[in-house]
């Protein structure tokens, strides 16, 4: 019985240790998934095609298609990667045209060299990619293709 009772006193006593490393928050992050620049990259693409928007509600028709196809495709990639996108930190706002000038071609042309910069890095990923993720950035890439077009 002494025996019990003491065996039973280690075992309420390591419990709590154990149970401390539940609560231990310093495991170490998990690195970053290789399609996460892509993710990033399709949602600062939707955010600048919202920006001209703005900057020339004219445009509206011919960009929200191309900025909701770039929201969609940082939702399917985040859906791969596991990982919900970053939240935005306090006090930022969507970009607006680097220029300065704002007018429709400057725009346009500012859009252009973004989708031409964004499918290349698409085409990158997808031949660098394993073969279930090839047919993912395959699309991505072949979309902003033809936004290169749209954009015209």
């Amino acid at each position: 019985m002494l025996r019990t009772g003491a065996l039973l006193a280690v075992g309420v006593a390591a419990v709590p240790l154990t149970g401390c490393a539940l609560l231990d928050r310093s495991r170490p992050v998990p690195p970053p998934d290789p399609l996460e620049p892509l993710a990033d990259e399709s949602r600062a693409l939707a955010a600048r095609h919202r920006a001209a928007i703005a900057a020339d509600p004219g445009l509206t028709d011919r960009l929200t298609p191309i900025a909701d196809a770039h929201d969609a495709h940082d939702a399917e990639l985040r859906r791969v990667i596991g990982r919900p996108a970053p939240s935005a930190p306090a006090g930022s706002t969507t970009p607006g045209p680097t220029s300065g000038d704002g007018t429709r071609n400057t725009l346009l042309t500012e859009l252009r060299a973004a989708e031409q910069s964004g499918r290349d890095n698409a085409a990158k990923a997808c031949a660098d990619a394993p073969g279930d993720r090839a047919a993912l950035l395959g699309s991505i890439a072949a979309a902003r293709a033809t936004h290169l077009e749209a954009l015209k």
